[in-house]
C-alpha cells in the first residue's frame, strides 16, 4: 500500500472547483476528486494549525491531549506523570505509530514541527524532511523534496507519504512571475461595499483596518498581501492573493501526481487531500487568519481516491458529518490496523467501502489560540459560544444558519433560543463526556483563560485601544475595555 496525504495549510472546501468554486482554483485537486470521494461536512476538531495537527496526529480531542493554543501551557500535551510507560501513550497510539504498525514506512516533508516547537507530533515519522523555513515556504520549496523522495521511493510499496504546502496562508507570497490567473474573475458576491463599510468600522486583529495583525504593516516584502481593506481594489487583493495561492499550490501538486505517473504508481496509490483549517476571508470581519471556531475556519477538505475501494465511486459527494480524525481512524483500518482506545476518532470504512454515508449526528468544535471558543455544528446550523471574544466584540452567543447565511453575517440567538438552548445543550453534553475520559482534571480552555487569555491576544489590548481612539473607533475602545478588564 502506498498514501501520499497531501495537506494544504488554511485550505477553504469552498475555494476549490471540486466543491462548487466558480474560479479555476484546482484543476489537479479536482481531478483526484473526479476519480474519488469528496467530503463536503468534514471539520477539524481544534483550530488552528497546532491544536488541528496534534489533534489529527494523536486521533484525539484537545480537551484530552492539553494542546488547544500556541503558546503556554495548553500549547505543549498534559505530561503523564508517574503512569507514563517505557514508550508514552502518543509514542504508542500516534496515527503514525498505528500506520507503522501495519507495516507502512512514514515520511513527511514540512516545517510544521519546527514552526510550533511542536516536537510531539514527530512522533513515530520514520522520515522528516524539514524545509527549514518555518511555513514561509512556497510549494516551489516543497514540491522538489517530496519530488526527489517519491522519484527514490514510489516504486516499493509501502508507504505514507505527507506533504505539507503552505500556499493559501498569509502573507500571499507567490511569486510575482507567476501572474495572477484571477485577474478578469469575479470576485464573491457577498463581499459588497456596504459590507466592507461595515467592516472598516468594525474592530479586532486582521480586521478591515488592521489585516495584519493588531495594525496595518508600515511596509510589506509581500505585494500580493494587502494591509488594510479601505477599498473594493483591496478585497480584491484578498481574494486574488488567496486563489492564486491555492492555484501555485494545485499546480505543484500536479508534480507530484506526475511523478507517481512516471514512476507507474499513481493508479495504486492513495491520494488523501486536506487541510489543517479554514479560513476567513472576510467573515466575521477577519480577513486572512484562522480566529475563531466558525464555520470558514474549522470546516475543512476531504478528498479521498483510494484503489480498490472508490474504484466504483468516483465523483461520490458524501454529505454525512466527520471529524478529521475519523478519516485518520478509517485509515488505519481499511489497512487493517486496530484504532487505539484512547482515540476519540471513529472509523467510517465499512460505510466507505459499501458506498454510503454514515457519520456523527453534530461535532463540537473549538478555538484557542486567538480566541476562547466552542460551537456546535448540527443540522444547517452552527452556534458559537465565545469565552474569550478575541477582541472581536462578538458576543457570547452567535448563530448561523448556512444554508441561507454562509458567510455568517445574520446572528440568530436573539431569535431562536430554541436552537441556542439545544445547541449549549449540545456542547455542555460533549464537555461532560469529554472531562469524564480525561486523563486530566482542567479543562485546558479554563487554563488558557486563567493564563490571561489567546496566546495571540496578550498583552496587545492597551495599545490596541489607543489605536481605536486614533481612528475614531472610541465606543469599540470603551466596549474592549469594559468587556476585558483585567488586560487593560
Amino acid at each position: 500500500m502506498r498514501i501520499l496525504y497531501i495537506d494544504i495549510d488554511s485550505q477553504r472546501p469552498d475555494h476549490l472547483g471540486c466543491y462548487g468554486y466558480h474560479r479555476n482554483t484546482s484543476p489537479a485537486i479536482d481531478s483526484i476528486a473526479a476519480e474519488g470521494v469528496r467530503f463536503t461536512n468534514c471539520y477539524a476538531t481544534d483550530v488552528p494549525c497546532l491544536p488541528s495537527r496534534t489533534s489529527l496526529f494523536s486521533g484525539r480531542f484537545g480537551i484530552h491531549t492539553g494542546v488547544i493554543n500556541h503558546g503556554g501551557a495548553a500549547a505543549d500535551p498534559f505530561v503523564e506523570g508517574s503512569g507514563r510507560q517505557f514508550r508514552s501513550t502518543l509514542g504508542r497510539t500516534s496515527w503514525m505509530s498505528c500506520l507503522r504498525q501495519t507495516g507502512l514506512s512514514t515520511a513527511t516533508v514540512s516545517p510544521f514541527g519546527e514552526r510550533h516547537s511542536a516536537w510531539h507530533w514527530y512522533t513515530a515519522f520514520n522520515e522528516i524532511m524539514n524545509t527549514g523555513k518555518g511555513g514561509l515556504e512556497r510549494a516551489d520549496e516543497i514540491a522538489p523534496v517530496a519530488i526527489d523522495w517519491l522519484r527514490r521511493n514510489a516504486a516499493r510499496d509501502q508507504w505514507f507519504l505527507h506533504v505539507n504546502v503552505w500556499d493559501p496562508h498569509t502573507p500571499y507570497r507567490t511569486p510575482e512571475e507567476f501572474g495572477n490567473p484571477f485577474r478578469d474573475a469575479p470576485i464573491p458576491q457577498w463581499l459588497t461595499e456596504d459590507v466592507r463599510q461595515s467592516h472598516w468600522n468594525g474592530v479586532g486583529p486582521h480586521s478591515a483596518q488592521e489585516v495584519t495583525g493588531y495594525a496595518p504593516p508600515p511596509t510589506s516584502r509581500f505585494p500580493r498581501q494587502p494591509g488594510q481593506i479601505s477599498s473594493m481594489d483591496e478585497v480584491r487583493r484578498v481574494f486574488d492573493g488567496y486563489d492564486t495561492g491555492v492555484r501555485y499550490a494545485d499546480t505543484h501538486i500536479a508534480q507530484l501526481l506526475d511523478v507517481l505517473r512516471e514512476q507507474g504508481v499513481l493508479d495504486e496509490t492513495v491520494i488523501i487531500v486536506s487541510a489543517d483549517h479554514g479560513e476567513c476571508l472576510g467573515e466575521l470581519n477577519i480577513y486572512g487568519d484562522h480566529q475563531t471556531a466558525d464555520e470558514l475556519t474549522t470546516h475543512v477538505p476531504l478528498i479521498i481516491r483510494w484503489p480498490g475501494v472508490t474504484d466504483s465511486q468516483c465523483g461520490r459527494v458524501d454529505t454525512a458529518f466527520h471529524y478529521q480524525f475519523d478519516m485518520a481512524a478509517t485509515v488505519i483500518d481499511l489497512l487493517g490496523g486496530m484504532v487505539p482506545a484512547v482515540w476519540d476518532g471513529v472509523s467510517f470504512a465499512t460505510a466507505f467501502r459499501e458506498g454510503r454515508e454514515e457519520g456523527r449526528d453534530h461535532l463540537v468544535l473549538s478555538q484557542g489560540a486567538w480566541a476562547c471558543q466552542r460551537s456546535v455544528r448540527f443540522d444547517h446550523y452552527i452556534l458559537m459560544h465565545s469565552y474569550h471574544d478575541g477582541h472581536h466584540g462578538f458576543p457570547g452567543i452567535m448563530l448561523f444558519d448556512l444554508d441561507t447565511d454562509p458567510h455568517e453575517q445574520h446572528n440568530l440567538a436573539g431569535g431562536r433560543p430554541d436552537l441556542v438552548a439545544r445547541g449549549m445543550a449540545l456542547i455542555e453534553e460533549w464537555h461532560c463526556d469529554a472531562m469524564r475520559t480525561a486523563t486530566h482534571a482542567v479543562d485546558p480552555m479554563w487554563t488558557v483563560l486563567r493564563e490571561g487569555g489567546p496566546f495571540h491576544t496578550r498583552r496587545q489590548l492597551p495599545q490596541y485601544l489607543e489605536r481605536l481612539r486614533a481612528t475614531g473607533r472610541e465606543a469599540w475602545a470603551e466596549q474592549l475595555a469594559r468587556q476585558h478588564p483585567s488586560e487593560v
